[in-house]
């Protein structure tokens, strides 16, 4: 029994060693799937009043999913839209994380929350996740009335890989893959990288690129952020981590083409981990009233709700 704990500790020391060894987004990419696989349903924790209406279909793929928070006795209710990251590979929409503080700081205000699941690698590339996170979108507005919300006004927010899709989805007021889809009032992309693809494939990058982006230019250019910016396009807030260089200057990058279109776009850095970033909005403080500051110049009844 001794050798067996001294085995265990040695392990976990080698385990450590390893994880202090990786850096930037092979290290979040551990912590993003150690937090999938260990995740349970938010729907354990719910503040007071908060209802959760469980896998709402908008395909007919068993991840074509979303999940819906609803404040009691919702009225015209703004929406808020999460799409999860995981290195478009892993994640899950009620993983604690993701929904956690946002639900109990949010909902609690008169938002509807809903975060969302779709089809991943190897399966489904990012152009498919992309079209899976339009439609998704699409069905909440179109159900919006029955749960008491308003389609006319949708905020989308994403982390790490679904910051790079709400971001590049944001980027087309209309694009021609989502007709159904409605203008929004804004976008919070949660420490993405992954604005420039061109940029980060045409030199010296992390491995995770690859799966999802492969060798073909053109297919990096179609899926990078700021080179779809249109003008017309809403207004964007990219929080971008400062322990992590490419983050920042992706978000730096996207809001200076978006100066150049006339689109407005913010930049917020923050001291905190990728992971914190995600998991820390929502909790008091001065992150989140960062956030919030953003929010509520979207909209008047938006700013109503965060007062």
């Amino acid at each position: 029994m001794k050798r067996l704990h001294l085995c265990a500790i040695g392990l976990a020391l080698l385990l450590g060693l390893c994880e202090a060894s990786l850096a930037g987004p092979l290290l979040d990419r551990l912590r993003e799937r150690r937090a999938a696989q260990g995740s349970s349903a938010a729907g354990s924790s719910l503040p007071a009043g908060v209802e959760r209406l469980e896998n709402i279909a908008y395909g007919s793929d068993p991840a074509q999913a979303f999940d819906v928070y609803l404040p009691p006795n919702a009225q015209n209710a703004p929406v808020i839209f999460m799409v999860h990251g995981g290195a478009w590979a892993i994640g899950d929409k009620a993983t604690g994380r993701v929904v956690e503080a946002k639900v109990a700081r949010w909902v609690s205000r008169g938002f509807i929350f809903i975060s969302a699941n779709y089809r991943m690698l190897p399966s489904a590339p990012p152009d498919v996740q992309l079209r899976d996170v339009a439609l998704a979108v699409a069905t909440a507005q179109r159900k919006a009335g029955e749960w008491r919300g308003d389609a006319q006004r949708f905020i989308l927010m994403g982390h790490s890989a679904g910051a790079h899709l709400v971001a590049l989805l944001a980027a087309t007021p209309r694009p021609a893959y989502a007709p159904d889809l409605q203008p929004v009032l804004g976008t919070v992309a949660l420490d993405s990288a992954a604005m420039n693809i061109v940029e980060i494939m045409s030199q010296k990058h992390y491995r995770l690129y690859d799966k999802p982006f492969g060798t073909d230019p053109a297919y990096w250019r179609s899926m990078s952020p700021t080179l779809n910016l249109a003008a017309g396009a809403a207004p964007l807030l990219a929080v971008c981590s400062s322990r992590r260089d490419e983050s920042c200057a992706q978000a730096s990058q996207f809001a200076g083409r978006a100066g150049q279109l006339g689109v407005r776009a913010e930049v917020l850095r923050q001291d905190l981990s990728h992971g914190d970033i995600n998991s820390q909005l929502g909790t008091p403080g001065a992150y989140t009233a960062a956030v919030e500051t953003f929010l509520a110049s979207l909209d008047g009844e938006v700013a109503r709700r965060l007062r």
